[in-house]
């Protein structure tokens, strides 16, 4: 793969490849067919997933320790030929190994007897309908009548139709076809029962005497029509459901895939401001492209976002109302050039909008075309469709149509840099401009984009209705950032973590950057001489392990002919070479591909000193070495030490990269086994709602403001409206404090800028939570900053995470002048000084529920 796997993605892969081979084993062995789906949130990177699971079932994997299967032909099917483009281009943007050749779109002529395996094959609904030029003379059931002329006639130039092509690949033996169903809610929709299949439903049940597709993986954000529509399609029920592989929300949205922000401007009186609003859009717009430009340049970066602005019409529009609007955007915006305006209307030809004649272009186009600025659109692109730098959006819909405007906000949520721009909200938002909205449907929009409605796609992200843009406060004295910038922070561990590839990629990137030139020969050199050491530490265990390698072990089972019962009989036999290297694939997964291959040729010699024989036997030494368990601590071990080592002594040099490269280095920390310290970085801007709440009525409450905290806007204030009563009494006690010199609310995502705390929960899995404030005090004349966490004791994971925060404060407490855990009991509210020993043990020992901690004697009242 080109891109590094999000943990989460990686997870997902996992879990999908369980899932097909579970499927491949059942309808080899039962003659059975399978169907299960992957559900992500939209942002989520379906298709980089997809790539990753159809490189190791076409390759293998030695990552996620898949056989390939060489059989193996993929059909990826969609109801838009656009999406189909757009994926095929993903697919080889993402993968290092899927050429052009190997990703087909079946177009006419398209004559072959069978699908080749090694090929991903793109069909759409069009392309199999009884009118396409693949399916001509194609029968689906005895209730067709074939088209005049045609009764018993092939395509033309096809000896075969597309589906005498699909049916002879299912019943080929050595290939397995596996359907993939791209945004899979779409296609299965029946108006009656009596209506005749959809084209879906015959890929997926077979029809007129052809077989259905053994295997279906459904790909889509709205699952549960998928599952619902595979109940129905399944005519015979004999197809068995596997379970659903699912990524949560929360893991798209901490690793910054998405954005985080989602900023709503909405009239706040009666009356018709579109051109308002309208001229907003325009100078959003160009303010957006003069930050984009500027973090380019601070980053030493060449390529440049050019932020897109979609206007988005009604079903019917207005020519003149859309001129008017595109007169509104040039004239606030004069720098953009005339040929910046495209649309993606049903009409693909140019459309006259006043006195503005405009060209189409493809959707899938839009994203790598950077001089188009300005998207003129209806709802046809509010699924599947993708452009990250779309940020801005003016919706002409009226309010009745908040369904419309919700979906197309949910196509453009992703970040354009693939990644959370650290510390700067701003440039982490999309907004949308909405002229024709009234509160109380800009309160509907509000509830389903934070999560309180059904069917919500994030319930993670922010709403703004009345956007607060924070920067930092000038009134915050230098010895509060300098407090800051000492304050540790912890990274999540990651699952299938290896110490010795971790090490590997962290010599790559210093590589790469020039900070440590050579640094891949350095560790191959230190850890050659770490196995060489163990070599004589572990004599005996290595010795067996040798003579394990050269063995091949084996059971006969014989009976007799009208016998009952059967003979078993161990057998062994020397290893040839092909065993060998399949040992020896134990040895890649254990010390890193780069390490593992470098020892066997450290032990060899040169070429012209062993021979065949040498080679052999430092492949098998080699393998050996990683069959102890002693062998590989001690690797794992040091790799970890020459990490940290690096980290340490190039931690500055790295500090001095751009943004994306230290985006790599903090992956590369977050691969360690066990949590690590990484410094919080400084925010540069932030987004808050000056709103409060909005209620159904559509009135607002505006939100309190708030002095010192080290974020402010024009004012020098913070809005507090997403705090609740409680987290706003500790905020007022603490200001209150004669000390108090600034506060910081902490964000609750994992961003460079969130103080971060690692705890297990209830399984045993790594999570990240987020202390709620941290306050900074003058103490004996320097300021010092404390932890104040109110978190409630009745929520499920309390208890783990108040052990994750006493963990915490066990090992960086000095840092601290307090570390507090608060929980409202009754009308008090009672601390937990996790400073204190006594207390940091009763937590860490306790197994009752949290709220008989604070109830104990060592727990005491808030107060000043």
């Amino acid at each position: 793969m080109k891109y590094t796997l999000k943990p989460y993605q990686e997870t997902a892969v996992d879990e999908v490849l369980q899932r097909l081979e579970q499927a491949q084993t059942t309808y080899n062995r039962d003659g059975q067919e399978s169907s299960f789906s992957l559900t992500a949130t939209t942002g989520a990177g379906k298709t980089v997933m997809a790539a990753a699971v159809i490189e190791a079932l076409f390759y293998g994997s030695e990552k996620f320790d898949n056989e390939p299967d060489p059989g193996a032909v993929v059909i990826w099917f969609s109801d838009d030929p656009n999406l189909n483009d757009q994926s095929r281009t993903r697919l080889m943007e993402a993968s290092d190994k899927l050429v052009s050749t190997d990703l087909v779109t079946i177009a006419p002529p398209f004559s072959r007897p069978q699908l080749e395996p090694g090929k991903v094959y793109f069909l759409n609904t069009q392309r199999l309908g009884k009118n396409s030029l693949l399916t001509r003379g194609h029968l689906v059931d005895s209730g067709d009548e074939a088209l005049p002329g045609f009764e018993s006639a092939q395509p033309d130039l096809q000896g075969w139709t597309i589906w005498e092509t699909i049916a002879d690949t299912i019943t080929a033996d050595g290939l397995t076809v596996y359907l993939i169903l791209d945004e899979a809610h779409r296609g299965f929709t029946a108006k009656t029962a009596r209506e005749k299949p959809t084209i879906v439903r015959r890929l997926v049940s077979g029809h007129a005497g052809y077989p259905p597709i053994p295997i279906v993986w459904g790909i889509s954000a709205t699952i549960e029509r998928f599952r619902d529509a595979m109940e129905a399609a399944d005519a015979s029920h004999t197809r068995r459901a596997l379970d659903m592989v699912t990524v949560d929300g929360y893991s798209v949205q901490e690793s910054g895939l998405v954005k985080d922000t989602v900023v709503l401007e909405i009239p706040s009186e009666a009356g018709n401001f579109d051109s308002v609003l309208v001229r907003r859009a325009a100078r959003t717009l160009r303010e957006s492209t003069e930050r984009w430009a500027k973090y380019a340049r601070t980053q030493g970066e060449h390529a440049v976002v050019h932020p897109l602005l979609v206007v988005q019409t009604p079903n019917t529009p207005d020519p003149d109302d859309v001129g008017l609007a595109l007169d509104t955007i040039f004239s606030e915006y004069p720098d953009l050039r005339g040929n910046a305006v495209r649309h993606v209307l049903g009409d693909h030809t140019v459309q006259k909008f006043g006195a503005w004649e405009v060209e189409w272009i493809e959707p899938q186009r839009v994203q790598d075309e950077s001089d188009v600025r300005v998207l003129i659109a209806k709802d046809a692109i509010s699924t599947g469709w993708d452009c990250p730098r779309a940020e801005v959006m003016v919706s002409f819909r009226p309010a009745k149509d908040h369904t419309h405007i919700t979906q197309l906000l949910g196509r453009m949520v992703r970040n354009p840099l693939a990644q959370r721009v650290p510390g700067d909200e701003k440039l982490n938002s999309v907004e949308c401009i909405l002229p024709f909205f009234d509160r109380t449907t800009a309160g509907k929009v509000v509830r389903y984009l934070t999560g309180q409605t059904e069917n919500v796609d994030d319930p993670q992200r922010k709403v703004v209705v009345s956007e607060c843009e924070l920067r930092p406060n000038p009134t915050i004295p230098e010895q509060v950032w300098s407090c800051w910038d000492a304050l540790p922070s912890m990274t999540v561990p990651q699952r299938g973590a290896a110490p010795v590839k971790r090490l590997v990629s962290l010599a790559l990137a210093l590589s790469a950057d020039g900070v440590r030139p050579g640094a891949l020969t350095e560790v191959q050199q230190r850890m050659h001489a770490v196995l060489d050491e163990c070599q004589h530490r572990h004599n005996d265990a290595l010795a067996k392990a040798v003579s394990e390698v050269w063995t091949v072990r084996g059971q006969a089972i014989a009976g007799r002919v009208g016998g009952t019962e059967l003979t078993y009989t161990d057998f062994a036999e020397r290893a040839d070479d092909r065993a060998i290297r399949v040992a020896f694939s134990d040895a890649r997964k254990a010390f890193g591909g780069d390490v593992a291959g470098s020892y066997v040729n450290h032990v060899a010699g040169p070429d012209d000193e062993g021979g065949d024989d040498g080679l052999r036997d430092a492949y098998v030494l080699t393998s050996a070495l990683a069959y102890v368990p002693a062998v590989r601590d001690a690797v794992d071990q040091a790799a970890d030490r020459l990490a940290e080592e690096w980290f340490d002594a190039h931690g500055q040099a790295v500090k001095a990269l751009a943004d994306a490269r230290q985006q790599e280095y903090l992956a590369i920390r977050e691969l360690a086994t066990s949590p690590v310290r990484v410094d919080l970085m400084r925010p540069r801007t932030r987004i808050e709602d000056y709103v409060e709440e909005v209620h159904d009525d559509g009135s607002r409450v505006m939100a309190p403001l708030v002095e010192r905290h080290v974020m402010c806007d024009a004012d020098g204030k913070f809005p507090v409206g997403t705090l609740d009563g409680w987290e706003r009494e500790v905020v007022e006690l603490e200001l209150a404090r004669g000390a108090s010199v600034a506060w910081y609310r902490n964000p609750s995502n994992r961003a460079v800028d969130s103080l971060g705390v690692s705890y297990r929960d209830e399984l045993g899995n790594w999570r990240s939570m987020h202390p709620d404030f941290v306050f900074f005090n003058e103490v004996d004349g320097r300021v010092r900053a404390s932890i104040v966490d109110p978190h409630g004791h009745h929520l499920q994971d309390s208890l783990v995470k108040l052990q994750g925060l006493a963990h915490y404060a066990e090992e960086y407490g000095a840092t601290y002048d307090r570390i507090w855990a608060v929980s409202k009991i009754g009308a008090s509210m009672r601390i937990l000084d996790l400073q204190v020993s006594a207390v940091r043990s009763a937590i860490l020992t306790s197994q009752k529920p949290p709220i008989e901690l604070y109830q104990l004697d060592f727990a005491i009242e808030y107060d000043r």
